[in-house]
């Protein structure tokens, strides 16, 4: 190899790294990539090319450049480090524990590491341990906002609500995430209730959910609502929909038993990895990924039906959605939906599940105001928590 071709090799390593640290993780995976094609296998132009890529997002891409840069260089903690974000965000949870647990085996003041450890170890349902790692990393940099809100929800969990609240609170006065961190005191009934969960939130809960959303939700907390919703639409009788829109369809649960309902088929979900769940089902006509809201307002298709299953719990403003659904249904279109049950004594309640409950007669006004009629309203479990159904109110409107 020649002298012109290290240089050039080495000349994109040094760009590579003066775009990794302006913040353009694509530029800087580019220009290492380039690097690698000129001069392969050098163990620190893989490792910067795994960090690039797993903060670009590309996690799978990411992991064969840095199990190679481990293999020539075992103990580069740099790798492990990035190694274990790339497997977390992949699910593979153990794998990332391990990798974490060697960068504090050599480093055990890295307060970052111990977040992630934390992080994974909640995964695998070691709460106990997680909260000892998240305490730790605090203890190492009380300003860390991220433990203290990952604290703040396993004390929630634990039913530590008073240390939860202060965890959230102490979040925010480091720089956490004003809304998010909002969002989890109101629930504790510690502020005002937001309209909805942000939007941030959401996508992050089931896109790292996706995996394993429907055993967990089907076989341990048997979820009813698709089925239960579904046989309420075909109770309405032998009516056929030209166009049906599943809001917040999630991985699909509702799409098999709306399809031989459906001409045509919709599905709309803001988390990419449900969307990629409900697509493999193949029942789906249309899948996008927006906001509920923002799409009714937008889109000039009309429905015949629109559904949604267990959407409103993260949803507790519902007069934007009522008038988006009013002016997507056509004349005669069926409106479905499932809510979780609160007493009549208030509208809406942001619950320390983090989950909204909104009340029966709630829901009646709003149903009026938008010109629907109530077809059906039944009282029936959604699922069960904590070896107890949760209440839930199957609606079935029509225009």
């Amino acid at each position: 190899m020649d002298d012109t071709t290290l240089e050039r090799a080495r000349a994109l390593f040094f760009d590579g790294n003066a775009c990794f640290a302006a913040g353009d993780f694509a530029g800087a995976a580019a220009r290492f990539e380039r690097s690698l094609e000129l001069v392969p296998g050098r163990a620190s132009t893989l490792a910067n090319l795994g960090a690039a890529r797993v903060r670009a997002g590309r996690h799978a891409e990411a992991i064969p450049a840095l199990e190679q840069a481990l293999a020539l260089e075992p103990d580069d903690l740099h790798s492990h480090s990035h190694l274990g974000l790339a497997y977390a965000a992949l699910g593979r949870h153990a794998d990332a524990l391990a990798c974490h647990d060697r960068v504090l085996a050599a480093e055990p003041e890295h307060a970052a590491s111990w977040l992630a450890r934390g992080e994974a170890l909640r995964f695998l349902e070691r709460h106990g341990d997680a909260l000892a790692a998240f305490e730790r990393a605090n203890a190492i940099d009380p300003t860390l906002a991220a433990a203290w809100t990952q604290r703040g929800s396993i004390l929630r969990d634990q039913g530590r609500l008073d240390d939860a609240r202060r965890a959230y609170e102490t979040a925010i006065a480091n720089g956490g995430n004003r809304e998010l961190n909002g969002y989890f005191l109101a629930a504790l009934a510690g502020g005002d209730i937001p309209p909805q969960a942000p939007a941030t939130y959401v996508t992050r809960f089931f896109d790292e959910y996706a995996g394993s959303f429907d055993a967990h939700l089907v076989e341990m907390l048997e979820y009813r609502a698709p089925a239960t919703l579904a046989a309420q639409i075909a109770a309405l009788g032998s009516r056929r929909f030209a166009s049906t829109l599943d809001l917040g369809c999630g991985t699909g649960l509702l799409g098999p038993l709306l399809r031989p309902l459906s001409d045509r088929l919709a599905g709309i979900d803001l988390s990419p990895a449900m969307l990629a769940q409900a697509e493999a089902r193949g029942v789906y006509d249309t899948l996008l990924r927006d906001d509920i809201v923002a799409h009714l307002r937008a889109s000039d298709v009309c429905h015949d039906l629109v559904v949604a299953a267990d959407v409103f719990i993260y949803v507790g403003e519902l007069e934007p959605v009522f008038a988006g659904v009013a002016r997507a249904l056509s004349a005669d279109g069926v409106f479905a939906f499932t809510a979780e049950a609160l007493a009549d004594e208030r509208d809406v309640a942001l619950l320390p599940s983090l989950r909204y409950a909104h009340s029966e007669r709630h829901l009646r006004e709003l149903a009026s105001r938008h010109g629907f009629t109530v077809t059906s309203l039944l009282r029936a479990p959604l699922r069960r928590e904590q070896q107890k159904d949760v209440e839930g109110l199957y609606v079935v409107l029509r225009r």
